[in-house]
């Protein structure tokens, strides 16, 4: 088989990473890819907006499989032209594709058909948000309608910060359009993490579970982001509240998409907080999570092939998902000023140090080549994912290998997985006879 993904970020590092060890693949082509994605597969300089020019490509070279990353040519309709042109592009329609594109209609379909979210009102206009302001109960959050590469929320403490982000995103437009509406949403607490499935709307393909760590800075401080890092699988998840998802969040959401005319396949992120009163949906996204791809694909001892296939033909009943038992933790390493303005085309030193380390994968997000090596080219620069016996091994793991490499103006979280950590020391304390006496 020929298979062409479509992206250039740590995502699609992993995934080029994860399809290129198939016995059913012959070659694989990313478009644009990165530096290190370009050690395992044929970079094709397209950019994913340009989709005929990817159908073009696609058609010349037999592909027989498109994988799409990002969110924006999903959106855009790329899966519709190459189903119109004949072709298997794994990734849901424009039209379902809007579940993540506009949180307007997502809120409004969640209330439609009774799935657990948060209480919210959608505006667009900034007088009348403003004026709902004044009745709300605070923290609340707001959210950019449209898509924001992750940054489009803004949790609120109080009246005066939630006016400064409906003027941030209604009228100076930093998120452009995508700001043209908000949500304003009630603030929910407890313990918030990723569960992506991959579904062909008849069958659901639920994978381990992962938690992103979004703010900026350690202790969940300052803005929020597209992603500082993640590991899987989470430890505070019961069977319980798994189950509970299924039944309550992911069944009854692909059957509301088949009742609205978008059916959808693909990949579904559910964004979740597992609250006091069970779980409940932040939003959803129609793609692979970044970075939760990078730690799930690590622990996939499955073909991913197979499964990808399943979901375009129809027939994932008859997938399988087999897990590493290990743990995997993924530590981004950003640019100075990310998630705000950044500066690039600095030059990454040790990297050949860091891939040399055992269960270890270095995968790159923005990164480009000059004459001088791999340099930056973007916020989110590397995922540094590692795999280890437990939690304090994975994470010894990965931040060894951040220690290894360095770029002008880099940074990072130092305290990816401690919440889980934290978690499961307390568990430990609470099953020893006697804690606590």
């Amino acid at each position: 088989m020929r298979i062409l993904v479509v992206g250039s970020g740590g995502r699609e590092h992993a995934l080029v990473w994860k399809i290129a060890q198939s016995r059913l693949v012959d070659r694989v082509y990313c478009a644009p890819g990165n530096p290190g994605i370009g050690t395992l597969a044929e970079r094709v300089n397209i950019q994913p907006e340009e989709i005929d020019r990817l159908l073009d490509f696609a058609r010349r070279e037999r592909v027989d499989l498109t994988v799409i990353g990002p969110e924006a040519p999903l959106v855009a309709g790329i899966v519709n032209r190459f189903q119109k042109a004949g072709l298997k592009c794994f990734g849901p329609t424009a039209e379902a594709a809007q579940l993540e594109a506009s949180k307007v209609f997502a809120k409004n379909l969640f209330r439609k058909y009774n799935i657990p979210t948060a209480s919210f009102r959608s505006f667009d206009s900034a007088t009348h948000a403003r004026a709902y302001l004044k009745e709300c109960l605070y923290p609340v959050a707001l959210k950019a309608d449209g898509l924001a590469a992750g940054k489009g929320v803004i949790l609120c403490e109080n009246r005066e910060q939630a006016e400064a982000a409906i003027q941030k995103m209604m009228v100076d437009q930093v998120f452009g359009a995508a700001g043209a509406k908000v949500v304003v949403e009630e603030f929910l607490t407890g313990e918030e993490l990723s569960l992506i499935a991959i579904t062909d709307s008849k069958t659901i393909l639920v994978f381990e579970t992962a938690q992103d760590h979004k703010r900026v800075y350690d202790g969940d401080k300052g803005p929020n982001t597209g992603g500082m890092g993640a590991y899987s699988p989470t430890p505070f998840m019961t069977r319980e509240a798994l189950y509970r998802i299924e039944k309550d969040i992911l069944v009854p959401l692909v059957h509301a998409l088949k009742k609205e005319k978008r059916t959808f396949t693909g990949v579904l992120y559910a964004g979740l907080m597992i609250t006091h009163s069970g779980p409940k949906v932040l939003e959803f996204n129609a793609r692979f999570g970044d970075p939760e791809c990078q730690p799930l694909m690590m622990r996939l001892k499955s073909d991913l092939v197979p499964i990808l296939l399943g979901a375009v033909d129809g027939n994932l009943d008859a997938a399988e998902l087999e897990w590493d038992d290990r743990t995997s933790v993924c530590v981004v390493m950003a640019s100075g000023g990310y998630p705000g303005e950044i500066q690039k085309d600095f030059r990454i030193d040790g990297l050949d140090r860091a891939v040399g380390l055992p269960d270890l994968q270095v995968f790159h997000g923005a990164t480009a080549s000059a004459a001088e090596g791999v340099v930056t080219s973007g916020g989110r620069v590397l995922g540094v994912t590692a795999l280890g016996s437990d939690f304090n091994e994975a994470r010894a793991r990965a931040y060894q290998a951040v220690s290894l490499i360095r770029f002008q103006n880099m940074h990072y979280r130092l305290d990816i997985g401690t919440r889980a950590l934290r978690y499961l020391e307390l568990q430990e304390k609470s099953a020893t006879p006697g804690a606590g006496a």
